[in-house]
């Protein structure tokens, strides 16, 4: 599959919702509307872009909706990105803060169930997500897809004309506490069981990110549950669109961790 779920029209969400006061602090609301009286699982979708304002949540609508039709509920969550008033470090991770806790405020009006929620985030989404994680003590699943998930390795990548520059406003030598702050390969998540999924044919993230997270968190000892599935053959956008042969294992794995 090419890049082409960008341009996709998206399906239309159940319901949007503003969890703060600028126009970009909503999500989009997709509930399977269960007819028996237990709760949903909840997956909180963070769209990726590298942080961008040039990329909006309507291309993840796709895996939201496909979630929605195997019996999860998905809250796909906008956020100021570089280039909105109050995007960048911090204000685009505190957007995410903030829509955690507003979904998990009002989970029981959307008949959710707040003990499963899985945080999933794409690309520089996933990067957000584990940032969650490590700063959240509720967060207790949490996926990375084809996540941006080292900031010093995608600063000496350049990746995407220095995204990462733009995210935290400087280099780590200018602002070193940014990067500690923000940078999921150095933060601690004990709590929460993390996965991350990457295609080995990725060429905007590389595999090399999700493999040395893996590997180096494990080799640290410091007791987090962190597992790699890497899929054969899939790109970058494979793993967030419905129509790939590689979205079958991320479903699978996303349901799994969801039950």
């Amino acid at each position: 599959m090419s890049d082409d779920i960008l341009n996709l029209p998206a399906p239309p969400a159940d319901k949007r919702v503003a969890y703060g006061s600028d126009p970009n602090q909503f999500l989009d609301l997709r509930l399977p509307g269960r007819k028996q009286k237990s709760s949903s699982s909840l997956v909180i979708n963070i769209h990726g872009g590298f942080w961008r304002a040039k990329y909006d949540l309507a291309h993840a609508a796709h895996l939201c909706a496909a979630l929605k039709g195997k019996g999860i509920a998905t809250a796909n969550v906008e956020y100021r990105r570089v280039g909105n008033e109050g995007g960048a470090w911090p204000g685009t991770f505190s957007d995410i803060r903030s829509a955690y806790h507003f979904l998990r405020r009002n989970a029981r009006s959307y008949s959710v169930d707040d003990n499963l929620i899985v945080v999933m985030g794409h690309s520089a989404g996933g990067q957000l997500a584990l940032c969650l994680a490590a700063h959240e003590a509720s967060v207790k699943r949490v996926v990375s897809l084809a996540g941006v998930v080292d900031l010093q390795r995608a600063y000496e990548l350049h990746l995407s004309n220095d995204a990462v520059v733009e995210f935290l406003r400087g280099k780590p030598s200018e602002v070193p506490d940014r990067y500690r702050e923000a940078n999921p390969m150095q933060l601690s998540i004990t709590q929460a069981r993390q996965l991350l999924i990457h295609g080995s044919r990725d060429d905007t993230v590389p595999p090399a990110f999700s493999r040395s997270y893996v590997s180096a968190k494990q080799k640290r000892g410091l007791q987090e549950d962190v597992h790699l599935l890497e899929i054969a053959g899939a790109g970058h956008f494979d793993l967030i669109d419905p129509r790939s042969a590689a979205w079958k294992q991320v479903e699978h794995t996303v349901l799994q961790l969801a039950a």
